[in-house]
């Protein structure tokens, strides 16, 4: 409350208290043994504390507006001011209360937001120098000269190229994630047939499924070829990277299996099905963020550079497409995607 209006206030109560003790002191001259006088103080005195009353209020509430209405000029973006002038102050309470919700809703966001980012960071930094430490100290090892034996090199030299091909993927599958965020990957779609596809794939991983005595299947409802339209090398890396994933934290002796199944007339559903390890509860919200990971320990054995849901995601949903994952702890996963066939 301003100093102008305190002393605006202040001096009308004076005068009207003022009033009050003058009657009191004309009636205490005419003498306050008069019952009517009495009465007729009573009164004055009431009705004057009543318009004090309606007088202050009355004011108040005009002053209140008055400097509500400059700070929501302040405050609000001209964006969110009405082109309707808002007279009831109540209303305007309500906005300002309105906006400030927003407000505290957005920075809940952005506080959210900044997490993420340093987790993101913080992610990235260990996924990079993992293998840069390793094909590092390994390097640094033979320089030193210390092996003379030629396997012991060789197999030294071998784990520093697996480091150093990692840490290539990692920056391969981080560059083309950007680049879908970024809206740079462009879609090309065509027509082919998904069933080929996924033999194609099946046999590019033929040989990390063998290592662990995983079954790779395929089951579908149509006689091939199965036609649908899409972007063919992006939808090849979905498939790569949900089939690499099974096989990664599959069990060994155990299966991964792919259902091409009708879900309407213009799509069909890719289910990659497998008995691994399965989630909990926990990571489902997340399991599609980049660099996120369901074994946090450092001594997981699957590789990869922590981005491979991540890009399935977003080809996914570039396409307009839908993407599902039910799991049960200790029993497998099915991750599923929807595709358009081809008219």
């Amino acid at each position: 409350m301003s100093s102008k209006f305190k002393s605006r206030f202040l001096l009308i109560s004076i005068s009207l208290l003022v009033s009050i003790v003058i009657s009191l002191i004309f009636i205490s001259i005419s003498g306050t043994n008069n019952e009517f006088n009495f009465y007729k103080f009573s009164l004055i005195v009431i009705l004057s504390l009543i318009i004090i009353y309606i007088f202050g209020v009355i004011y108040t509430r005009f002053f209140l507006y008055n400097k509500l209405k400059e700070i929501s000029k302040d405050i609000l973006p001209s964006k969110d001011i009405s082109q309707t002038v808002t007279t009831n102050m109540d209303d305007l309470v309500d906005e300002i209360k309105d906006y400030d919700s927003q407000m505290k809703s957005e920075f809940s966001e952005m506080k959210k937001q900044e997490s993420f980012r340093r987790e993101f960071i913080g992610n990235l930094a260990h996924e990079i120098k993992t293998p840069l430490f390793t094909s590092q100290s390994y390097l640094l090892t033979l320089l030193d000269g210390a092996l003379d034996d030629k396997s012991v090199n060789k197999k030294y030299l071998k784990t520093a190229s697996k480091a150093i091909d990692r840490l290539n993927l990692i920056v391969k599958d981080l560059d083309l994630i950007t680049k879908i965020e970024s809206g740079q990957s462009n879609l090309n779609s065509v027509k082919f047939d998904v069933i080929e596809l996924i033999q194609n794939v099946y046999e590019m991983l033929d040989f990390s499924a063998k290592k662990k005595n995983i079954e790779l299947i395929i089951e579908h409802e149509n006689n091939p070829p199965e036609l649908v339209m899409a972007d063919k090398e992006k939808i090849e890396q979905v498939i790569t990277n949900l089939v690499d994933n099974s096989i990664k934290y599959g069990k060994e002796n155990g299966t991964t299996e792919i259902v091409v199944q009708n879900l309407t007339d213009e799509k069909i559903i890719v289910r990659v099905t497998d008995n691994g390890i399965g989630l909990k509860d926990e990571n489902y919200t997340r399991i599609f963020e980049r660099f996120y990971r369901v074994d946090k320990s450092g001594s997981r054995t699957a590789g990869g550079s922590g981005l491979g849901l991540a890009i399935v995601k977003h080809i996914i949903d570039a396409h307009d497409e839908k993407i599902y994952v039910e799991s049960e702890y200790g029993v497998g996963s099915e991750f599923s995607f929807t595709i358009e066939k081809s008219k």
